[in-house]
């Protein structure tokens, strides 16, 4: 039996239509013209009407893709670009010298002066006119070790006083009550009658990493100026000294070389961190001037906060 083939390849046309027929003539498509390239032309002609559909999105694409290309070279080389050594030192003395950094010391002295006070002991007249009414002061310094308004200073600066005054950062004046003695260290603790609203405590540290070489500053009112502030290095540790009239000897004492004068008596000797490791006490001068000639001593904290009563660090 012959097989019927599935297609000709011989062209097949439908009979023309009447006369006077508006129908358009069809042909059937042959194999030959449903082959690859027909194919083709039809994806074209898709994608000719999506583009058409959507021409914007198409412009867009394009214009994005072209400024890519454009760009790729620039971002190749900005990746590949390692600033140099003097590039970066150059970059950062610009820097510097546009917003210079505080200096430590500046930073340790706003660390504590908010702790820092003026004590004043008001001691009788040794004139023999008792008409005068004259006084005699006795001015030095003092830190806040707890925030309720109690006070660390020397012993010397308030022995024998019969009236204590104190002056806060903030201004504010108030008479203050002596509580606590502690000779063997030339220590005194004072508690206020007023305090300001917002009293700050000085941050304590132990001297147990102290080393010579640190550097320190010593915050007081030296000769009744003040507050003042004046930096140095820890000069040595456990160090002795002895009054000039011999009375007192002190020991365990910080050595430094920060300058103080009478009147930094009971002052804050401060690290750079802002932190108080020690009560300024001393200082050594062979003559009678009572000025700083590069030695200072100072109790360490650890007995000062004993003195106040606190917890050993």
């Amino acid at each position: 039996m012959k097989r019927v083939p599935l297609y000709s390849r011989t062209p097949v046309r439908t009979p023309a239509p009447p006369a006077g027929s508006s129908s358009p003539s069809h042909e059937v498509p042959t194999a030959d013209e449903e082959d690859a390239p027909g194919v083709l032309s039809r994806a074209a002609a898709r994608l000719r009407g999506a583009l058409g559909r959507h021409e914007r999105w198409a412009w867009a694409g394009f214009a994005l893709l072209l400024a890519a290309l454009a760009g790729w070279p620039s971002w190749v080389r900005h990746e590949r670009q390692i600033p140099t050594f003097e590039q970066i030192d150059s970059a950062m003395r610009q820097s510097i010298a546009k917003e210079p950094l505080a200096s430590a010391a500046a930073n340790a002295y706003e660390a504590v002066i908010g702790s820092v006070v003026r004590v004043v002991g008001e001691h009788p007249s040794e004139r023999a006119d008792p008409k005068e009414g004259e006084e005699r002061m006795s001015v030095g310094t003092g830190v806040v070790i707890v925030d309720k308004g109690i006070i660390l200073t020397n012993l010397h600066v308030v022995s024998g006083a019969e009236r204590i005054k104190v002056t806060f950062h903030t201004g504010l004046e108030s008479e203050a009550t002596l509580i606590n003695v502690q000779p063997e260290n030339d220590l005194a603790v004072l508690q206020v009658a007023n305090r300001p609203d917002e009293l700050e405590a000085a941050t304590m540290r132990s001297t147990g990493g102290l080393r010579p070489g640190d550097e320190v500053i010593a915050v007081g009112f030296p000769f009744g100026i003040g507050p003042s502030a004046s930096q140095g290095v820890v000069s040595g540790l456990k160090r002795e000294f002895r009054s000039p009239q011999g009375k007192r000897v002190l020991t365990n004492l910080i050595q430094f070389d920060a300058a103080a004068n009478p009147g930094n008596s009971g002052g804050p000797l401060v690290t750079m961190d802002g932190h108080v490791v020690g009560i300024v006490t001393a200082i050594m001068n062979p003559t009678e001037a009572r000025t700083f000639i590069g030695i200072g001593f100072a109790v360490p904290i650890e007995n000062a906060a004993a003195a106040a009563g606190l917890p050993p660090f």
